[in-house]
């Protein structure tokens, strides 16, 4: 029995049962009736037009509050028990469904209507079987975290590449070097489809935060590693339920889908008494031992005395074991028998035939029954040639001639069709079998929620004492990030050395971050390990900026830089935390930014050893004075020519002085236009008569001169 309700719940329950009435439910019928006839002409006008991409639009009617409200309190909820009254069925659905937030009252009846018009589920059944409703979950949004595509692509949190198998080029893609592919070590498909899940709707709800943080640090002590690796081998074992009851809806179980079942459920059972052994107060392992109920050990008990996996995999059909009916024990028994019994009548049938036929035996034949088949005789060639006095010629198959006679008519009256007559009765007790595991449909649901979320947990747990990591902790006091020595968890893989750093942002001071420091001195890597970038920044609000403005000229990306820093810092108290990476040094020398507390200036360490450049890969206070682009370029072995004229550009720039092309290169290049254009011209056949010298001239030696001469 549900709970009592409080006081304002019986007011809303009187509420509710006051708006319903004979009256909105006439209306209600007369306006589906109407929706009825309106679906049909649309339906046969869709028949007459092409297929075109479907669009689904519901009536206005479909969201009426009073046939909504009718619908809710009316539908097959799978979770309710049949042996609750009406009142008490309202009753439970109100301490469910918020009937007074008019809006969730109407999308429910829109949805419940949508289903109940797609059938989904009950394809096959008759039309009064209405869709069951397994339960009703609440999302709330307020507490997700708003990542754009971009940051996911930035961050590599995910990131797809084709597949390397050429089997495999047409399923799509794999997960390359992210973020997701490192933690994912999920063994079950629902485990990998929830931890990418929380990849893409990140929360900052604290308590379900620490909830998982609780469960990833028991598994990370020292003497709970065995049981982690025994729960994550049982993990192993759970698959798809979801599809196999689908199936069972549709009676399209597969023998395979026994087995998996029953491995499923077994290892099930597994985790619950595993979990009874863990701390209770830990709401997962509490949740997993009490919620894996006793319908589990019914159902693994029921088919594991009615299924016969090794007998059906042999005969690639559902059988059952002995002694589950006796009826199946006995025709099967018949049929064991059967082979030694047939060669004695077929003894007797031969004795009975014409002498030039040498042998012949009595077969059975699923569907058709008991047959004589003697071989064809020279003699017979014409198909009337095949008629045997006393015998009923029924076919020709591989020179063997098949024949019903007195005896194989008597044993199809005496013995029947024993394989059909045991598949049928097989079928039944399957179609029972089913029917008892769809009744406890909901906690195999529940079983695929629970472990999902702890093999999603294991997997954290695995990927965090591999690679070091720490538990974060969260205050709702902060409001800002505190980082100590901070590690990039893709670049430590790559990197032979990986130098960690430290990053705090909070209160109002050091909001602003601009970083500075030479090109491949880590400034992009250091703000990678610090995000949870968002789109529409607030004053709770992450923003990363690396190499803002350098999509354009230098002096418009330091105008566009400066004016959107500028902006935030007006705001004082409700500035975003900001890093922002940036070559642009003229910010600084320019002075194009107010100074203020919000303000900090960061640089990544190096040192100059005389012509080398020397990476510490450590953040600290201070500004660079250059970008030393010309050591950036000598690392990356760039022609050293190439460095010395980027040198010298650039100090004409800084000087203001024109710059002039180098007149050695200009006559390498001429010479190399001038052998070209000789080697075409000796390739010229001057004796064909075809030849069109003034085509020559116009295409190949004109356009040519403005690079010679």
């Amino acid at each position: 029995m549900p709970d009592a309700p409080d006081h304002e719940n019986l007011k809303l329950l009187q509420r509710v049962l006051d708006e319903i009435n004979p009256q909105s439910v006439v209306t209600s019928a007369k306006q589906d009736e109407n929706m009825t006839r309106f679906l049909g002409r649309l339906a046969s006008q869709q028949r007459r037009e092409p297929k075109r991409p479907e669009i689904i639009f519901l009536p206005n009617v479909d969201f009426g509050l009073e046939i909504s409200k009718q619908r809710l309190l009316s539908g097959n909820y799978a979770f309710i028990p049949d042996s609750m009254t009406t009142t008490e069925k309202i009753i439970f659905l109100s301490s469910i469904i918020p009937f007074d937030c008019l809006l969730t009252v109407r999308a429910l009846g829109g949805l419940l209507k949508f289903l109940g018009r797609r059938r989904i589920g009950v394809e096959l059944e008759d039309y009064n079987i209405s869709i069951p409703i397994l339960g009703f979950k609440k999302f709330v949004l307020t507490h997700l975290v708003s990542i754009d595509r971009d940051t996911y692509s930035v961050l590599q949190i995910f990131k797809s590449e084709s597949h390397p198998s050429v089997y495999k080029v047409a399923s799509g893609l794999k997960e390359g070097l992210s973020l997701f592919g490192i933690l994912n070590r999920c063994r079950c498909k629902w485990g990998e489809k929830l931890l990418r899940l929380w990849f893409t709707r990140p929360t900052h709800d604290l308590e379900e935060l620490n909830s998982r943080l609780d469960v990833i640090q028991f598994f990370l002590l020292p003497q709970n590693l065995d049981m982690a690796q025994m729960l994550h081998r049982l993990l192993g074992h759970i698959k798809n339920v979801p599809l196999i009851l689908k199936r069972m809806k549709l009676s399209h179980t597969k023998v395979s889908d026994w087995q998996v079942l029953y491995k499923t459920v077994y290892s099930a059972l597994g985790l619950r008494d595993a979990c009874r052994s863990l701390p209770q107060s830990i709401p997962l392992f509490r949740d997993i031992a009490q919620e894996f109920s006793d319908d589990l050990h019914h159902i693994i008990s029921l088919i594991g005395k009615v299924v016969d996996f090794e007998g059906s995999f042999a005969a690639n059909h559902f059988t059952v074991l002995p002694s589950i009916d006796p009826e199946i024990d006995e025709k099967k028994q018949k049929l064991v028998g059967l082979p030694s019994f047939l060669t004695e009548v077929a003894w007797k049938e031969l004795e009975s035939l014409d002498s030039r036929i040498p042998s012949c035996s009595v077969i059975y034949i699923p569907l058709i029954g008991f047959l004589l088949s003697i071989p064809r005789l020279p003699s017979m060639v014409e198909a009337s040639d095949f008629e045997i006095e006393g015998l009923e010629f029924m076919f020709l198959s591989e020179e063997k001639l098949h024949y019903r006679s007195a005896r194989t008519k008597e044993l199809d009256a005496l013995l029947g069709d024993l394989h059909c007559d045991i598949r049928d009765r097989e079928t039944l007790l399957m179609y029972q079998l089913q029917c008892q595991v769809l009744a406890r449909a909901a906690v195999l649901t529940r079983v695929l929620d629970l472990a999902s979320r702890l093999d999603v947990l294991l997997a954290l747990a695995s990927a965090a004492r591999d690679y070091g990591y720490s538990r974060p902790h969260y205050s709702p006091q902060l409001l800002g990030v505190r980082i100590q020595n901070g590690r990039h968890p893709l670049m430590e893989l790559c990197a032979r050395t990986f130098v960690p750093n430290s990053a705090e942002c909070g209160g109002n001071r050091g909001r602003v971050k601009v970083i500075t420091g030479p090109n491949s001195s880590g400034k992009s890597i250091y703000l990678k390990q610090v995000a949870k970038a968002v789109n529409n920044a607030t004053e709770q609000s992450l923003v990363l900026m690396d190499e803002f403005g350098k999509g354009t000229n230098t002096v418009d990306g330091l105008a566009l830089l400066a004016a959107v820093l500028r902006h935030w810092l007006s705001l004082g108290p409700m500035c975003p935390h900001i890093f922002v990476a940036t070559n642009f040094l003229s910010l600084f020398q320019l002075q194009l930014l107010p100074q203020g507390p919000l303000m900090q200036y960061l640089t990544m360490e190096t040192c100059e050893d005389g012509n080398d450049l020397v990476f510490f890969y450590r953040v600290c206070e201070g500004v660079a004075n250059a970008s030393h682009a010309s050591h950036t370029a000598a690392q990356a072995r760039l022609p050293d020519k190439l460095i010395s004229r980027g040198k010298e550009v650039s100090d004409l720039i800084r000087s203001g002085k024109p710059i002039k092309p180098i007149k050695e290169l200009l006559k390498e290049k001429q010479m190399e236009n001038c052998q070209t254009l000789v080697e075409k011209f000796l390739k010229l056949d001057l004796e064909d008569p075809n030849l069109d010298l003034e085509i020559f001239m116009s295409q190949e030696v004109l356009p040519a001169a403005t690079t010679i001469l």
